[in-house]
């Protein structure tokens, strides 16, 4: 894997991140995420020197997020940098 200095951080990021967009989904239903696939493959790429992700809350009708926690159990969210975002037009109140 290569990777890049990333900013000023004393961080090197993977030029390949994995995004939580796509993950594999059963029967077609983008909320019902094949979760043993969708774990497998995001280890894997961690495995394989991939040290970024991504997810968002609206991912998956809102799976991914939870997904990706269950994904990162048992020491691989020490291995890597974890982005998500929120939809602006979900916040109610400071």
């Amino acid at each position: 894997m290569k990777y890049w200095q990333f900013g000023r951080l004393n961080w090197e990021v993977s030029v390949l991140g994995f995004g939580a967009m796509r993950l594999p989904v059963i029967d077609d239903n983008k909320g019902n995420i094949d979760e043993p696939e969708a774990i497998r493959m995001i280890r894997y790429a961690i495995d394989h020197g991939v040290n970024y992700l991504d997810t968002a809350y609206g991912y998956h009708e809102g799976q991914s997020e939870c997904l990706v926690s269950r994904a990162l159990k048992d020491g691989y969210r020490e291995r890597v940098k974890l982005a998500t975002k929120l939809p602006t037009g979900l916040v109610e109140s400071a």
